[in-house]
């Protein structure tokens, strides 16, 4: 059963006028009457909870039991067996219109000529969705341009890590994206039930503010992805070569350096790592992942940089990059790192937990051998290790302001057939594709894919990601899905909160610019090309343009959150 939320409806005017983060101190957001347009690059802060216009939660029974029951958010369910498949959507509305949706891909682009996209759109209804691929790699920043331009077609689906390429997502949304709430709020279920059984909380991260001071300015933007709680990011080790060269697994960073000066052959072609730069942080915790941390003693905000566990994440990538333990094309961050695991170059890779499953695909159809699975949660020797666990939707699909409300009704439509889950028909045909072309059923019936569906289905997003589901489950290889379970309940012990949890905080432009310097003056470290004794330096430039005031709109933040 899905999570929702249970909080009573309130509004949060008077929180931010008592922590000082009013029109101007919360966003830089002028009160907006007549103009439809907003313009600011003083950030943004807004709650993600609480509203009392989202859709009416109605739980959606889900058609088939999981194997394996955990406990949510943090802690997902899982299928250990694939189930009789059943509809969801017995009825889908017919729909006529067509509509070009921008996706990211990672790799090739796919003809929309297969097979699979006809039946697709024949299952929800007819609606025509054309696929604009872009760039995955590009995506975040060549956006920014598209939705200046309103080059993006009628919908883009945006991913949460996306948005800080904005100088100012808030304003992005409010400018140009269609206002969802009138058509959405309150009982929705008799048109689109799915829709309406996904989590309260995901429905309450799609919604931005005018003025977030104004809690009659809050309205709902996106149609949410999937709220996939616990941890979705680790470091992967090819577990079978530890114990061909009789290592163990690391269990402090300073095993896993040593296991890595064990492994690693630069001579040879063999390097522990690929790249290893945005997972460090949850070895050398300091802050949360706005990256500022509340010293309560003092009462005072600190950025990480400030801290000493700054220092010895950057001292522990440059070790690697000095003792030739990284791979010496790493700097280019162009490496394929899947590619280079699977062929044994290297050891170690940080990644998404999704590439267990396709790891393990690729060792089932005899592609490669070998076995993988993630380090445990890590801390230097005499600490307790934090893992930064997930409590927000994937990202979202935003509609172009532009559409009539009948088209984002039928669109609407369709992201209600997308949002059907494992164990459906619905689910099956837009997860695995057609059966027989796009993916068999194992001995252990399993959907496995062919070459083609691999290619067509399995690697880009095609309409995987439009919507969330109501609830989403570990699948795939049985053994996997076991591991999985096993690992996740494993550093449930460990999990952080964020600090900032329940609000959705965008730091001030000058802010983010000195932020996105601060990172590549790391890379310099991590990679050679400065010392790690101009550290001092390099963060005083950050407090100077643009730090020093984000400490205070976050200690704002923080306190507003707080009820200080």
């Amino acid at each position: 059963m899905p999570v929702h939320s249970s909080n009573t409806p309130f509004k949060r005017r008077s929180l931010f006028k008592v922590a000082g983060l009013g029109a101007a101190g919360a966003a830089g957001l002028p009160v907006i009457a007549a103009c439809s347009d907003i313009e600011s690059g003083e950030g943004a802060v807004q709650s993600t909870e609480g509203f009392d216009f989202v859709p009416t939660y109605k739980e959606w029974p889900l058609p088939v039991q999981p194997d394996l029951v955990g406990e949510l958010p943090n802690h997902p369910s899982g299928f250990t067996s694939y189930p009789e498949p059943v509809q969801a959507v017995t009825e889908p509305p017919s729909g006529s219109g067509t509509y070009e949706l921008t996706v990211p891909v990672w790799g090739d682009t796919v003809s929309g000529d297969d097979p699979y996209f006809a039946a697709v759109t024949e299952a929800w209804g007819g609606t025509t969705v054309n696929l604009r691929q872009a760039d995955g790699v590009t995506y975040a920043d060549t956006s920014v341009q598209w939705l200046k331009a309103n080059e993006y077609g009628d919908a883009i689906l945006m991913f949460g890590w996306m948005l800080g390429s904005h100088s100012n997502f808030q304003e992005t949304v409010v400018n140009n994206f269609y206002d969802l709430t009138d058509i959405v709020q309150g009982d929705i279920a008799e048109r689109w039930p799915l829709l309406a059984g996904m989590p309260t909380s995901s429905w309450s991260q799609s919604v931005w503010s005018k003025d977030p001071a104004d809690p009659d300015s809050a309205r709902i933007f996106g149609i949410p992805g999937n709220f996939s709680g616990g941890v979705g990011n680790c470091v992967f080790v090819r577990t079978d070569y530890l114990e061909a060269a009789n290592l163990a697994m690391p269990t402090t960073v300073e095993e896993l350096l040593e296991v890595c000066r064990a492994w690693s052959d630069d001579a040879n072609g063999k390097w522990a790592f690929a790249g290893l730069d945005w997972f460090i942080g949850q070895w050398f915790p300091a802050g949360d992942s706005e990256g500022w941390k509340w010293v309560e003693d003092e009462q005072k905000m600190y950025h990480v940089s400030e801290l000493p566990e700054f220092t010895e994440r950057l001292t522990f990538r440059r070790t690697l990059w000095d003792e030739k333990l990284i791979h010496p094309d790493a700097p280019s961050g162009t490496l394929d790192a899947h590619a280079m695991q699977a062929a044994g170059s290297v050891l170690f890779t940080q990644d998404s937990l999704g590439w267990w499953n396709e790891f393990a695909r690729l060792v089932g159809t005899g592609e490669i051998e070998g076995a993988i699975a993630p380090l445990p949660a890590l801390a230097p020797a005499g600490r307790t290790p934090s893992v930064t666990m997930n409590s927000s939707v994937d990202g979202w699909t935003f509609l172009n302001k532009d559409l009539s409300r009948e088209q984002v009704e039928e669109f609407l439509d369709v992201a209600n057939w997308c949002a059907s889950p494992y164990g459906t028909t619905e689910y099956e045909l837009l997860q695995y594709g057609i059966e027989g072309e796009h993916f068999t059923l194992g001995e252990d019936g399993t959907p496995v894919m062919t070459e083609l569906g691999s290619t067509i289905v399995g690697g880009p997003m095609n309409y995987k990601a439009l919507c969330g589901q109501v609830q989403t489950f570990l699948t795939g290889d049985p053994d996997v899905v076991q591991a999985r379970f096993d690992y996740d309940a494993s550093i449930q012990q460990y999990a952080k909160k964020n600090l900032f949890e329940g609000m959705r905080i965008e730091g001030p432009a000058d802010y983010k610019a000195a932020a996105s310097t601060l990172n590549d003056q790391e890379n310099d470290i991590a990679y050679g090309r400065a010392e790690l004794s101009s550290i001092p330096d390099m963060v005083q430039t950050f407090l100077d343009n643009g730090g020093e005031a984000a400490r205070e709109y976050y200690t704002k933040a923080y306190k507003a959150v707080n009820g200080e």
